[in-house]
């Protein structure tokens, strides 16, 4: 298997390089992403389609990962519920060596072949459901038999790697394989391949909530008023939608508690 990943930075001797220099060729190299992403976008619609499909039917999404792989998968998850104010239970991540590997890396936690499974079946994971694999190598233990077993189970399968033909895409139904190249730092994913892979969570996260109606015009009109910022921004939504005063609208948000539910309310 070819590991572009791991292939030599096309820059040499970073350490002679002024902090401009240092910024500027970063920047260059992060240009790239959003074009490799733009390439394989028709391999992501078919994912969105079939995650709407099985959510709208009572299915979850899962996310497992490791290292920063697993990290970006969580913190995907964990901004679900507060954006688009849906259960915790809908968008799940998972990460080799548990809860504790957020903030500190657990050695060898990646290489376990039976782990991920074991996890999943903490969240009684069954074929109603979807999962990605996410791991920029696309070699990873813990995501690769993860996904095997998955797929063995009838459950929907599909990863975001960086690297073509990897073991964790041949478990994969729907395969995303974002080819940014060489990292500046050579083999520190957390760079390319970590921004690549947190854009298409983003894509496909936000489209497919988009698509589950969580979304009305632009706006987040579900999401949880979890601070005054987002009272104020609710607040404002509905003098926009409504063509009220602020004291008014920031009553009714305050009384029905979403955006949503505020102009449910008022046109009713």
């Amino acid at each position: 298997m070819k590991k572009i990943t791991e292939q030599p930075s096309n820059y040499r001797h970073l350490e002679q390089m002024t902090t401009l220099e240092l910024l500027t060729n970063i920047n260059k190299e992060d240009k790239t992403v959003a074009f490799a992403i733009e390439k394989i976008i028709p391999k992501i619609e078919p994912l969105v389609d079939v995650i709407v499909e099985k959510m709208q039917a009572g299915g979850r999404l899962f996310y497992i990962g490791a290292g920063t792989s697993g990290r970006l998968g969580i913190v995907d998850a964990s901004e679900c519920p507060p954006t688009f104010g849906v259960p915790h239970d809908w968008v799940i991540g998972l990460i080799a060596g548990g809860d504790g590997a957020i903030r500190k890396s657990k050695e060898f936690a990646e290489d376990s072949s039976k782990q991920a499974w074991l996890d999943l079946q903490e969240y009684l994971i069954n074929d109603g459901d979807v999962i990605i694999g996410i791991a920029a190598s696309g070699t990873t233990p813990y995501v690769a038999h993860g996904l095997e077993i998955c797929r063995e189970k009838g459950i929907v399968t599909a990863c975001i790697v960086c690297n073509p033909d990897s073991p964790v895409a041949a478990q994969s139904d729907y395969p995303i394989e974002v080819l940014v190249g060489p990292e500046f730092v050579t083999g520190s994913t957390r760079m390319k391949s970590g921004t690549a892979q947190k854009l298409v969570l983003n894509m496909i996260s936000t489209s497919v909530m988009i698509r589950l109606g969580r979304v009305l015009d632009n706006c987040m009109v579900d999401m949880q008023l979890s601070n005054n910022k987002l009272v104020d921004r609710g607040t404002k939504m509905l003098m926009d939608a409504l063509q009220i005063e602020y004291e008014a609208a920031n009553k009714l948000l305050l009384e029905h508690g979403s955006v949503r539910k505020a102009t449910e309310a008022y046109r009713s």
